[in-house]
């Protein structure tokens, strides 16, 4: 084989996802492993020996993780201490002052980080950068070696307005590493040197709970690669769509907080992009959730901060998702009302289905499509099973649904889709209509090992223009991987009105982070097709408490960005007339941020590789009759096999496209077409 293979591995909850692209010889395998909870390395080898026999053959393997989401969600992250300033150590816990259930007052919130484990020391930094109070050296290391006797593994240091003068924490960092056992120190102005108190806090203490986690998982990953003979290079998916080094990943792992969800929104922007369809919803549905994200004129939206989990604050960019439990292993149930519920738990991979035999009795939506023929029984994807016990699935969906609704069990598996599906179109419509977007300009792309099988349902119910599914849909997040670019992040605050902005010190800023970006990039290692920046500034009015993303047309050139307070006063009127449609008239407008992204963008490589074989026929792909249970009737559906299909290959529904890694339901009303890259676009019947 070639030695220019790129190999991207996606870790799902159920599934480990890998595409091997071989750029010498413009071809491409695909292969879909259980994913191993316990360890999610040995999976992700799994996946790519079972394509690869000599993994020095490969140049570049590109991973996109569930370990950090995982370990914050299960609250399975390291032990870990905070040294803050005085009177600042319940930050955590006072948030935003909001609540676990925003209509109760029930509900409680453990931080990450318990109280007894978050220590204060004397030391003060004013708003505007002037140091009051020095920090003691002395209380600093005697504070840390008081959480080391706790058994800390990691350690965060936060210190009020830091963002404005980090001397205090550099002081302190220096003086804990000559007695901190590992390099597991997270400081808040190295990670955040943003205005917000709480999301620093949060941000900065959950990077170091995970340092230790991605660290040990990593450097595992590494060692094991390397024994196998992996000579070339590993990178790292970023929550923003980026890639970064896999010692990057371990200092800041709280940029893979959304990893895998990310790649898999990067390849529906390009695969949409290529096959003519700029404006894309993303749909991924996995074994555990359905992920959205819109993408408009081929641009996937950031967002400045997320939440993980209740209270568990994120303030970095990253692809803007939209998770709900609605994937194949969602558990469908009567609720105490009589009312058919979906989810939002997930049978996952392990024991997973009903249909797999490995020990769940309540039903979930695979079961619910296995039971009415959607899903070939005796060709699971994935590799694990050698069927599904379809009548194990049947009996569960009419113990639990059918008997407490007083229906047919045929019927309680179609209402269980109806639900699954309705629940899908919500999230959709949350992501366009609510946000002012026309439903009727874009694509659904669903992926994942499910999505294709809901896509009919999901045009009919939201209004969208059609469906556009991948070739390969069940590994379009590992596609992702390989086709990301190099991205690094930076922030600082300004907070400073236009008038009082001095423009050379704001010009140096964004010169000195510019330049700090390109050092990590080269650092890295990678090969690049070429660089860009994106200097954007975060403003609003004066009394407004939410700003808006503003970006500056300038380059750097010579030294500096050329930045002058006409162009940002230019940028910020469009910006704001674009998003809300009037200015306010008479207002002073204010600089909160200055974010600089530099970007690598690595080689792409030619969709039109995925592309059928010239000499497929549609008569070759036909595979048999099988009945299926369509709007109370079994119907004889004809199933093809999908990858045997040609270019330009018409199907009208009903029917069923099958392949290794998913299965494409094309209902009565829709008919199908290939096109030139293998895309399979579905449309509804007028």
């Amino acid at each position: 084989m070639s030695k220019n293979l790129i190999v991207g591995v996606d870790v799902g909850g159920t599934f480990t996802d890998v595409f091997i692209l071989d750029e010498t010889g413009s071809s491409v395998s695909v292969a879909k492993v259980p994913t191993t909870p316990k360890d999610q390395s040995i999976g992700f080898l799994n996946g790519i020996l079972s394509e690869i026999d000599e993994l020095s053959n490969v140049a570049t393997i590109i991973h996109g993780t569930t370990v950090a989401t995982n370990a914050l969600l299960e609250r399975k992250g390291s032990k870990t201490g905070v040294i803050t300033s005085e009177g600042f150590k319940d930050v955590l816990e006072m948030r935003r002052r909001d609540r676990p259930n925003t209509w109760g007052l029930w509900g409680e919130f453990k931080p990450v980080v318990p109280r007894d484990l978050r220590l204060e020391v004397r030391e003060r930094v004013l708003a505007d950068g002037t140091v009051r109070e020095f920090v003691d050296i002395n209380e600093i290391k005697e504070s840390a070696r008081k959480l080391l006797e706790e058994g800390c593994e990691a350690l965060s240091i936060i210190f009020i307005n830091s963002y404005a003068n980090d001397e205090n924490e550099k002081i302190a960092k220096g003086a804990i590493q000559d007695i901190w056992p590992n390099e597991h120190i997270t400081v808040s102005s190295e990670i955040l040197p943003e205005i917000r108190e709480f999301e620093r806090a949060s941000t900065s203490t959950l990077n170091a709970v995970l340092q230790p986690v991605l660290s040990h998982y990593l450097g595992a990953l590494e060692e094991t690669l390397t024994k196998k003979g992996f000579l070339g290079q590993a990178l790292i998916v970023q929550s923003n769509g980026g890639v970064m080094s896999i010692e990057n990943a371990k200092a800041l792992p709280i940029k893979t907080a959304l990893s895998g969800p990310a790649a898999g929104v990067i390849a529906a922007s390009y695969i949409g992009v290529n096959a003519g369809y700029p404006n894309i919803v993303s749909c991924d549905m996995g074994g555990t959730s359905f992920d959205v994200s819109l993408i408009s004129g081929g641009q996937s939206k950031l967002a400045a901060q997320t939440s993980i989990d209740f209270g568990m604050v994120v303030r970095s960019p990253m692809v803007e998702i939209i998770t709900i439990g609605a994937g194949g292993g969602s558990i469908a149930k009567v609720d105490a009302g009589g009312l058919l519920q979906v989810g939002p738990e997930s049978a996952g991979s392990d024991p997973g289905p009903v249909c797999y035999g490995l020990g769940t009795k309540t039903p979930t939506v695979t079961d619910a499509n296995v039971v009415l023929g959607r899903i070939n029984p005796e060709s699971p994807i994935g590799g694990r099973l050698e069927r599904l016990d379809v009548d194990a699935a049947r009996d569960s969906i009419n113990l639990h649904v059918a008997k407490p609704l007083g229906i047919d069990v045929m019927d309680a598996a179609e209402a269980i889709l109806k639900v699954a599906n309705a629940k899908m179109a919500s999230a959709i419509r949350l992501v366009s209509v609510e946000r002012g977007h026309d439903p009727s300009i874009f694509a659904a792309m669903p992926f994942g090992g499910g999505g294709a099988l809901h896509a009919g349902a999901l045009i009919r119910e939201v209004g969208l223009s059609c469906a556009l599914v991948p070739r390969f849909p069940g590994i379009t997040s590992a596609l992702g991987c390989v086709i990301a670019d190099m991205r690094h992040d930076q922030v600082q605050t300004i907070n400073k009105t236009l008038d009082d902005l001095d423009i050379i010190l704001l010009d140096e800023e964004i010169v000195r982070r510019r330049s700090e970006g390109h050092a990590v990039l080269d650092n890295a290692g990678g090969i690049f097709d070429s660089r860009a920046d994106q200097i954007e500034l975060d403003m609003l009015y004066v009394g407004q408490t939410h700003t808006i993303s503003v970006v500056l047309p300038v380059s750097i050139e010579n030294g500096t960005s050329n930045v002058t307070k006409k162009v940002i006063q230019k940028a910020f009127d469009e910006s704001y007339k674009l998003q809300f449609g009037r200015l306010l008239d008479g207002l002073g407008i204010k600089i909160m941020n200055v974010r600089v992204a530099v970007i690598g963008e690595r080689p792409r490589f030619d969709l039109s590789v995925l592309a059928p074989s010239k000499n497929a026929k549609v008569e070759n792909a036909i595979k048999e009759k099988r009945q299926v249970y369509i709007n109370k009737n079994w119907v004889d559906v004809t199933i093809y096999n999908r990858l045997d299909l040609p270019v330009a290959a018409s199907i009208d529904g009903p029917a069923i496209l099958e392949q290794a890694d998913t299965t494409i339901f094309l209902e009565h009303d829709a008919t199908g077409v290939v096109d030139k890259f293998g895309n399979f676009r579905i449309e509804m019947k007028s």
